[in-house]
C-alpha cells in the first residue's frame, strides 16, 4: 500500500501563493466596503484575479471563492451569504441564477480506487433561472438545469432536470417547477 503523506497535491507552491494573496485582497475588500456600496468592487477584484462575472452579478462579502479564475457568473446572478465556492475547476452561475446563502458547490473529491486518493476536479454548472436554496450541497460534476429549484439542505450528487424541484438526501424529484402567467393589469381583454 502506498504512503499516502507521498500524495502529490494538484497545486503548485505558486498557486498556494496567489490563492494567499486573492484571499487576503478579498477580505480586505470585504471588510472595508458596506454591502451596499461594496458588490462593484468585489466584481473588479473577481475580475482581477480571472473571474468571468457580469457588472450586473451579485457576490456577497461572506461567499467564499477558492479560485476565481474558475468562476464564471451571467447577468444578475448571485452568490449569497456564506456561499462556500469550492471550485477547483470551473463553476458557472447562469444569468438570473441563485445560490442562497451557505450553500456549499463543491467540484472536487478523491479517487477512492486509486491507493493514492488523488484528487479529482468535476465542473458544476448552476442553469439560468435556477434557484439553489439555503445549505444546499451541490457535488463534483453536477448541473443544475435551466428554472430547476433546489431544495434548502438538498445534497445534490446527480445532475438535476430543467424545471424541475428536488429536495433530500440524496435529492430527489418533488415536483415540476411551473411558473404563474402574469395577467394584464386594467381594462384588459
Amino acid at each position: 500500500m502506498t504512503d499516502v503523506v507521498h500524495y502529490q497535491s494538484p497545486y503548485t507552491n505558486l498557486d498556494r501563493f496567489k490563492r494567499l494573496l486573492w484571499q487576503g485582497a478579498w477580505a480586505a475588500v470585504t471588510t472595508i466596503f458596506p454591502r451596499s456600496l461594496g458588490n462593484p468592487v468585489k466584481v473588479v477584484l473577481l475580475r482581477a484575479f480571472g473571474a468571468k462575472v457580469s457588472s450586473s452579478a451579485k457576490v456577497y462579502s461572506g461567499a467564499k471563492v477558492f479560485l476565481p479564475k474558475n468562476l464564471i457568473m451571467e447577468d444578475n446572478a448571485c452568490l449569497g451569504e456564506g456561499v462556500i465556492c469550492y471550485n477547483t475547476t470551473t463553476v458557472r452561475v447562469g444569468s438570473n441564477a441563485t445560490v442562497s446563502q451557505r450553500t456549499y458547490l463543491c467540484t472536487a473529491s478523491h479517487d477512492i480506487t486509486d491507493e493514492r486518493h488523488p484528487q479529482t476536479d468535476r465542473p458544476i454548472t448552476i442553469g439560468n433561472r435556477a434557484w439553489v436554496a439555503a445549505e444546499a450541497y451541490i457535488g463534483p460534476g453536477v448541473s443544475i438545469g435551466e428554472g430547476a429549484v433546489v431544495g434548502a439542505r438538498a445534497c445534490v450528487y446527480k445532475s438535476v432536470d430543467p424545471w424541475t424541484v428536488v429536495g433530500g438526501n440524496p435529492a430527489v424529484i418533488i415536483k415540476m417547477r411551473v411558473l404563474r402567467t402574469q395577467q394584464k393589469q386594467g381594462g384588459g381583454e
